[in-house]
C-alpha cells in the first residue's frame, strides 16, 4: 500500500467513525479516535454482516484494500453506543 492509499484509507476511516459517533449520539474524541472508530466498525460491521448472510453494500477498493462503508458506519454507531452505555453508568 502506498503512502497516499494509506492516507486516504485513514480519511475515510475518521469519516465513517465521526458518521457512526454521530449516529449513536456518542462522542469519544477526536480525530485519532473516529479513526479508530472507523476501523473497528468495519470489523464489527463486516462481522455482522456475515452473520446474518448480508451483501456487501458499498464498498470502496482503497490502493487494493476494500473497505465497506455502509457496515463500517453500522459498527462504528453500534460500538459507540455500546461504549455510551456503559461510560454514562455510574459505578458507586
Amino acid at each position: 500500500m502506498s503512502i497516499l492509499g494509506f492516507i486516504v484509507l485513514l480519511i475515510v476511516a475518521a469519516v465513517v467513525g465521526s458518521l457512526g459517533q454521530a449516529i449513536a449520539g456518542y462522542s469519544t474524541g477526536g480525530c485519532l479516535v473516529s479513526i479508530i472508530m472507523g476501523f473497528i466498525g468495519a470489523v464489527i460491521g463486516v462481522w455482522l454482516a456475515s452473520v446474518l448472510h448480508l451483501p456487501e453494500i458499498f464498498v470502496l477498493n482503497i490502493d487494493g484494500q476494500p473497505f465497506p462503508v455502509v457496515w463500517a458506519i453500522i459498527g462504528a454507531a453500534l460500538f459507540a453506543a455500546i461504549l455510551g452505555v456503559f461510560a454514562r453508568r455510574s459505578f458507586v
